[in-house]
């Protein structure tokens, strides 16, 4: 990895220069993005509390809300991914015991190069977290981000060394004017060299990453078993860079090729066992 030239101490003043470039772009309320991020994180909650209420005929919403989260606690798994999968998974037969009658079970996938701890191999906090640490010591950095797929956006699961206005700014991406959206689109790494200049991004976003104290970035698709992008780990960098080496990317790819198997072995496995645990929930609480 090259970073362009500066001299010792340069890196605040680069930022900062670049930050007053982009002064007439204000950041938005923080009311704002609080009432978008309640939006987006509480729209599937509902969905999937819809989907329960007619589905097993419960006697409210509250009931459906109480299964979903005790099964989320229960599992180990945020209650937004799972009432995402409430939602996108084909229902149970009519009238069956088992939502997934003769699953076949499989251990969790080999994560090379992840430093994990043998217990901790089905957490996906602790899989993203040393995800995340392996990013960003290939790309040697202390700023970056994971963000899982979902209902046709990125979500933001995991970060680091990043200020609460890019977090909260970021929380949901679902529009194609930032790298991680280029990366997912492109199914592909994406190398911003500057955040200044680059066009991908727009204004708002580019000055949510500069004001950040990140003037590159680079994003690394998580690639599932079927093809599909299941997440996004980026890195984020105080100067602008010059590009990565070959070996810096392969390396990158084969983290985000594991990481994405990961993944779906977890959407398989651990998603499943606790949609079959709410299914039984339901079936014991329905009138």
């Amino acid at each position: 990895m090259t970073q362009l030239p500066s001299s010792p101490g340069d890196e605040a003043v680069h930022v900062a220069s670049a930050v007053r470039g982009q002064a007439r772009v204000p950041l938005r309320p923080q009311e704002e993005l609080d009432a978008r991020n309640r939006l987006f994180g509480h729209a599937g909650v509902a969905r999937a509390q819809e989907v329960l209420l007619a589905r097993y005929g419960l006697a409210s919403g509250a009931e459906a809300f109480g299964l979903l989260r005790n099964t989320s606690q229960r599992f180990n798994i945020k209650l937004h991914s799972l009432a995402e999968a409430v939602v996108r998974t084909p229902a149970p037969d009519r009238g069956a015991a088992l939502w997934f009658p003769g699953r076949a079970r499989h251990t969790p996938p080999p994560l090379t190069g992840i430093a994990l701890d043998r217990g901790a191999r089905s957490s996906q906090g602790a899989v993203l977290k040393a995800l995340l640490h392996r990013v960003l010591s290939l790309t040697q950095t202390p700023m970056g981000n994971v963000q899982l797929a979902g209902n046709g956006r990125l979500h933001l699961a995991r970060h680091t060394g990043l200020n609460k206005y890019f977090t909260d700014f970021f929380a949901f991406v679902d529009t194609p004017t930032t790298a991680c959206s280029q990366a997912a689109a492109e199914r592909r790494q994406v190398t911003v060299s500057d955040v200044a200049t680059a066009a991908v991004f727009d204004e708002a976003s580019r000055h949510a990453i500069l004001q950040a104290g990140s003037r590159a970035a680079h994003s690394v698709p998580l690639i599932g078993s079927s093809g599909a992008v299941l997440g996004m780990v980026s890195s984020h960098h105080e100067r602008p860079l010059r590009g990565l080496t070959r070996a810096q990317t392969a390396a990158l790819e084969g983290a985000g090729a594991d990481a994405g198997r990961w993944l779906s072995w977890h959407r398989g496995t651990v998603v499943l066992d606790a949609l079959e645990h709410l299914h039984a929930a339901a079936i014991a609480v329905r009138p």
